[in-house]
């Protein structure tokens, strides 16, 4: 049986570097893991520690740009935040939300 696809936005399946700490109250240390598919709407982390549903996060992704000609350096750096919104034994889904900053990552 499939399951009926409910996400309004295409996901694009890229492995990205990501720096994901909880935001606000106390701080447990941030989770360097990497994404499984991206959307303009959330990602997919791929973590065998999953933050419970509801958590609010600050997330850091590295996006490669070396096929972007337009775009100086080697990669971009964008900061942005979300909710967790599905757990799962292979990771969690988070929402993002309206607040994001991509700037280019010099010196990499």
């Amino acid at each position: 049986m499939s399951r009926r696809e409910k996400r309004s936005l295409p996901r694009l399946e890229l492995e990205l570097p990501a720096r994901v700490s909880k935001t606000g109250g106390e701080d447990s240390g941030a989770l360097e893991i990497r994404t499984r598919d991206v959307s303009a709407g959330g990602a997919f982390f791929q973590t065998g520690e999953p933050v419970p549903i509801g958590t609010e996060l600050k997330i850091d992704l590295i996006l490669p740009l070396d096929e972007l000609k337009k775009i100086e350096g080697k990669n971009a750096h964008i900061t942005l935040s979300g909710k967790v919104v599905r757990v799962s034994r292979k990771g969690m889904a988070v929402c993002f939300d309206k607040k994001y900053a991509i700037r280019p990552l010099t010196g990499h």
